[in-house]
């Protein structure tokens, strides 16, 4: 525990040393990502409370999660000043509710709601109106973004076109919705989160004497992430803040990546402005990232306009040399996965930790291609701020209309063409091929049924013959796949589910135009937050960093430009083109795209007939054609399988599937060649597990040469035609 002032500011660098130093007044603090604005902050309030400027209870620092919160109090506990206050703005502003409003008004406050979606739905039947469980969330994000930046009802269409906003729905039925929903949640006496903030300045605004007690209750202010506040948040501030002896704001305008919530950098870069005389202190020491992270942040904003672009800051690394950050082209969305997998089982070979490890992309849809490619390398992983892709509920309610719709045309003597096949049940359930306007939860409903068609597509490049079926027996097996129980594992996040977060290693995939940037980022405002987006992923690396895309969705797909982001910044300093691509996928040596190779139909190795079940394709024969599968070989699999899934802490069919290992069984492969034609065998298990199998089928035929009788009658092992 750190006893003295000295010691606290011994532990701080020079400009972190100003801040801790600045313990009246108005201070503003323009702090980079990995600065340590933090450590700044408390040592800050330490300090102050170790000289007798700042007194414990008279002291608040306010935050935006509860996470945050929660480590700045552990900090302050080990400078040995654990009476400071750390809390969110509704957490405090809550706490002030429930002490004053039994004292005002004689009663409990009103009854929080801990999620708005009921009474929303209230509101849209009183209005006569329809929504689905998307669209219903949708609205409350409206209404949410209304009330952050308080817009009454009536205002609501005036201030979407100030804001250049669109909405989920009708402005009018949306303004229409929102007063029925106050007018019912009143009713029920009842408050939601923004009610919180706007019942606590009702307070403070109309009643002198609480106004007057929390001013003299706190007189030090400290507000983290000042870049993000919303004027409602900015408001309540200003009412506790009106007579405090000091506040210290710390935020980075580059980082304001919140917009849609009614976050704004407004006032951190108007800050001096309302406070005239107020000292401002730039930290720009980066102690997370390496040289080379740092130099491409800085030429990433260094293209940056806008107001936030005039005051970014330059950040200088304190650490030392690191590999350069690798920008990786792949024919495909599935190469690209399956790369981004490979590189990770290397990183972990080589000894990085799975739980420092974080695959960032721009949107959840996103996930299901990598939560497949690492699963079939066998890597444990963990999804950040959403469901995992198949248990997301418009997945689900799309996979049981698939299934449905599979059995019901089974006998179907003509099938159509998968792809067509999918698009036009999920038509049947109102999913249209046109996305929904906006970027709210309808958006990423839809983007998240679109994955599944594009899982059709590639699955019907992969398998020409493809029944429904088929796909819907693949989807169940990726599904399985998926669910593996996890401990410790790579990280899979979206961009903004990233922000406050840092790894060892950091992948940065689908940076595609119309990804990143959004498709919906149609002003220069909204574009200049996806470059901000895209800074905040970048400098989550401390080390490894490695920014890709996919000339296509698909194998053969319609091509696709990398995002206009990379633009000067690929072949130049640090960064340099990475040829690291999946075989059979990338750039011939003329420079031109070269395919992956197409897989023909597998026929059944017993009657040579071409395989529709996606159960036969697995094992290689028809069900029904006799069998020739070794039981000992087969035994012998089975028990490897348990060990190796024991030794990755994954359950066994994630390794091989029954199905596969009885197809190897059958067929006793004696080189990779053969191996790789059994379904089930991709490419990355044939480079995880290829050599082991192998071994055990070599083994297994020594032991027939050398004892010949005790296998009599088994036949000869049939060589597999390369592409079968």
């Amino acid at each position: 525990m750190i006893a003295s002032p000295d010691d606290v500011l011994d532990a701080l660098d020079p400009e972190q040393r100003q801040v801790a130093e600045a313990v009246d007044g108005a201070v503003c603090v323009l702090a980079g990502a990995g600065t340590g604005k933090t450590r700044a902050i408390t040592h800050r309030i330490a300090y102050g409370v170790l000289t007798g400027a700042m007194q414990p209870t008279q002291t608040l620092a306010v935050t935006f999660t509860a996470r945050a919160a929660g480590e700045m109090r552990g900090r302050l506990r080990d400078l040995g000043v654990p009476g400071v206050q750390a809390r969110t703005f509704h957490a405090a502003a809550l706490r002030q509710l429930h002490y004053f409003w039994p004292k005002v008004f004689a009663g409990p406050p009103p009854q929080l709601v801990e999620t708005k979606i009921a009474l929303v739905r209230d509101a849209v039947q009183h209005c006569r109106l329809r929504a689905d469980r998307t669209e219903l969330r949708d609205i409350t994000s409206e209404i949410e973004w209304s009330k952050a930046t308080q817009t009454a009802p009536d205002d609501y269409p005036r201030a979407l076109l100030e804001a250049g906003r669109k909405p989920p729905r009708e402005a009018a039925e949306i303004a229409h919705v929102y007063a029925a929903y106050e007018k019912i949640k009143s009713g029920q006496g009842r408050m939601d989160f923004e009610d919180v903030l706007l019942l606590t300045i009702g307070l403070l605004d109309d009643r002198p004497e609480v106004r007057e007690a929390v001013q003299a209750q706190y007189r030090h202010f400290t507000v983290d992430e000042y870049q993000d506040v919303n004027p409602l948040q900015q408001r309540l501030l200003d009412l506790w803040a009106d007579r405090a002896r000091s506040l210290c704001v710390v935020g980075d305008a580059s980082q304001t990546i919140y917009s849609f919530t009614g976050a704004t950098p407004a006032y951190l870069l108007g800050f001096r402005r309302r406070h005239p005389g107020a000292r401002l202190v730039e930290l720009v020491r980066d102690y997370r990232s390496t040289p080379q992270v740092v130099g491409l942040a800085n030429r990433l904003l260094a293209h940056a306009t806008g107001e936030a672009a005039k005051h970014r800051l330059e950040l200088i690394s304190q650490r030392g040399e690191g590999p350069d950050p690798r920008f990786v082209e792949h024919s495909d969305e599935q190469a690209e996965a399956e790369s981004t997998a490979k590189q990770i089982r290397k990183l972990i070979d080589d000894g990085v930790r799975p739980a420092e490890i974080a695959v960032l992309f721009r949107t959840n849809s996103q996930s299901e291609s990598y939560e497949q490619a690492l699963a079939d390398q066998s890597v444990a992983y963990l999804l950040k701020g959403a469901e995992r892709f198949f248990e997301r509920p418009e997945v689900r309610q799309a996979m049981g209309f698939l299934r449905a719709h599979a059995i019901s045309s089974g006998s179907d003597p003509e099938p159509a063409h998968l792809p067509a096949e999918v698009r036009a049940v999920l038509g049947n359930t109102g999913w249209s091929a046109e996305p929904p306007a906006g970027s709210g939860q309808a958006r990423e409903k839809w983007e998240s049924v679109a994955a599944l068609l594009r899982l059709a597509e590639e699955f019907a490049v992969k398998w020409p013959d493809a029944t429904l079926r088929d796909f819907t027996v693949e989807l169940a097996e990726r599904a399985n796949a998926q669910h593996a129980p996890t401990v410790e594992g790579v990280t899979l996040a979206s961009l903004h589910a990233a922000k406050g977060l840092e790894w060892d290693a950091v992948f940065l995939v689908g940076l595609n135009e119309g990804m990143m940037p959004i498709a919906y980022a149609d002003t220069a405002a909204k574009i200049e937050e996806e470059r901000r987006l895209l800074y905040v992923g970048v400098t989550r690396a401390r080390e490894h960093l490695t920014l890709s895309w996919a000339l296509s969705r698909t194998p053969g797909g319609r091509g696709r430009n990398p995002s206009r982001f990379l633009d000067g910044l690929r072949g130049t300093g640090s960064a340099r083109p990475d040829a690291f691509r999946s075989p059979g996928a990338g750039r011939g040596p003329d420079g031109t795209v070269r395919p992956r190779r197409k897989v023909g139909p597998v026929r059944c190795r017993v009657c040579a007939k071409a395989l529709q079940d996606a159960a036969e394709r697995k094992i290689g024969r028809c069900l029904d054609c006799p069998s020739d599968v070794d039981a000992y070989l087969f035994e012998q699999l089975h028990q490897w399988r348990l060990e190796r899934a024991t030794e990755h802490s994954q359950p066994a069919f994630v390794i091989f599937t029954d199905a596969t290992l009885t197809a190897i069984a059958e067929v006793r492969p004696l080189n990779e060649r053969q191996l790789a034609a059994i379904p089930g065998v991709s490419r990355t298990k044939l480079e995880r597990f290829g050599d082991d199998v192998l071994a055990l089928c070599a083994g297994h035929e020594l032991a027939i040469e050398s004892d010949p009788d005790e296998f009599e009658g088994v036949p000869e092992p049939e060589i597999v035609p390369d592409g079968a």
